[in-house]
């Protein structure tokens, strides 16, 4: 059995999420694309959240923080019942995780009796979760209830196996974390006092960021808030349970948005943009140390881009965290950006799923002055998408990481996400064959040239 896979070792990588694969989740060829990362010398398979998405398709704006993603599994195959030889360990599962998992059941079953109404429209004793109603409901949707349950065990199932086979190849998994949850979600209902609500269940402040070099108005993301004081008078259980969850599907995730847990963008409900809002204090050191103590086998890469000052910058380090960098932000005026110049202890991209692909960066998005930059520092003839691979691949950084798009030099159209746009996302598709010996041979060879080959 090879090594296990750490984020405190030089290695290589590649961005991609399950829904991209030709069969649009985790069947055989999410096992063949764990195959093939083993044969082109990469160590993690870094995805996007991998729970149920909203209606837009985003995995960042979940019902459910704990859930896996039933879609995943393939049409109709989340659905089937359990034989009899199954029975004792589904209901194991179900008694393992009842912490979370019966409230998401229930929560989808309500959803579903109330036409997709959000949970603050529901009648005042559900929408307050008292106990009789919450006892009656159970009762009359027991069949949908046991549905959703069982769609989770099934994913369970799945997701193990997937998980070994990565490892048994010497692949870690790189999963990736949201700060915050949806609203209208089984998370935020179950624990309303977890988070800054009014009476009726309503954000009275929500989650965002300031203007930026994704928008000029700024991210409205429309999150509900933490009440963090509760949070640390129960020690932070409720983090705590949500990364435990992640350690059971995941060697390292990425921790999104880490800046809010140093402070965070706090807007008003009701407004249209992010611009009105203020910084707000968090107690990011506390909830770290509370984590490390309960998941210490859990590895966290910060997401540190955007508005990194000194205190998020001290929190990350007083952790030994490694942050990222992004090769398509460093080709500005600073010479200290330069991938050359990134500091050992971060995660190096070509770019991220909220970024243009590195060719549709190098043909359209480049300022004139950073694709002068960025043709000084990548020399030779190779197309943008592999110099930028190659540059990232040499830096300093420990894990060098790709969105396969990048490896497949593929144009603006293959992108993943744009920032503040609510449709045409998430939906790119991995062309059937596209990849093959030819291209992991050669990233084998630059992941051996840079010193970032696999242990055996």
């Amino acid at each position: 059995m090879p090594d296990r896979v750490t984020l405190k070792r030089r290695a290589g990588g590649v961005l991609l999420h399950p829904t991209s694969l030709p069969g649009g989740g985790l069947g055989p060829e999410a096992f063949a694309f764990a195959d093939w990362l083993a044969q082109a010398g990469q160590s993690w398979w870094q995805m996007l959240p991998i729970v149920p998405p909203d209606e837009l398709g985003s995995p960042y704006a979940s019902p459910s923080a704990f859930a896996g993603d039933p879609g995943l599994l393939g049409p109709g195959a989340a659905e089937e019942p359990p034989s009899r030889t199954d029975r004792g360990e589904f209901e194991a599962f179900r008694a393992r995780e009842a912490g979370w998992l019966d409230d998401h059941a229930l929560f989808l079953a309500l959803k579903d009796a109330h036409r997709g109404r959000p949970w603050t429209d529901w009648d005042e004793p559900l929408r307050c979760r008292d106990p009789e109603a919450l006892d009656e409901a159970r009762r009359g949707l027991e069949e949908p209830v046991l549905r959703h349950a069982l769609a989770q065990w099934r994913f369970a199932r799945r997701w193990a196996e997937l998980r070994a086979h990565a490892a048994g190849r010497g692949l870690g998994l790189l999963g990736d974390v949201p700060l915050y949850v949806r609203h209208d979600s089984a998370d935020v209902w179950a624990h309303q006092e977890l988070f800054l609500l009014d009476a009726a269940g309503r954000p009275t402040a929500v989650a965002g960021v300031p203007p930026d070099y994704f928008s000029a108005a700024g991210q409205l993301w429309g999150n509900p808030l933490y009440r963090w004081e509760r949070h640390a008078e129960t020690g932070f259980s409720w983090w705590i349970a949500r990364l435990k969850a992640c350690a059971e599907r995941f060697d390292a995730v990425r921790l999104d948005h880490f800046i809010g847990l140093r402070r965070y963008w706090e807007i008003p409900a009701g407004e249209a943009t992010a611009v009105h809002g203020r910084w707000v204090d968090a107690p990011g050191a506390a909830l770290l140390a509370a984590v490390r103590a309960a998941v210490p086998e859990l590895e966290i890469l910060a997401e540190d881009l955007g508005c990194l000052t000194p205190a998020v910058a001290a929190l990350r380090d007083a952790f030994g965290l490694p942050g990222m960098r992004v090769a398509q932000f460093s080709f500005g005026d600073g010479e200290a950006d330069r991938p050359r110049n990134w500091p050992e202890n971060c995660a190096g991209y070509t770019g991220t799923h909220d970024n243009d692909t590195a060719r549709g960066w190098w043909e359209a998005g480049a300022a004139p002055a950073e694709r002068e930059a960025f043709r000084r520092a990548a020399g030779g003839t190779e197309p943008a998408s592999w110099a930028m691979t190659r540059l990232v691949w040499q830096s300093p950084a420990r894990l060098a990481c790709a969105p396969l798009q990048d490896l497949l030099d593929l144009p603006s159209s293959a992108r993943m996400n744009r920032p503040g746009t609510a449709s045409g996302n998430w939906r790119w598709r991995l062309e059937p064959g596209a990849l093959g010996p030819d291209l992991a041979a050669r990233l084998a060879e630059l992941t051996r040239a840079c010193g970032r080959a696999p242990r055996a």
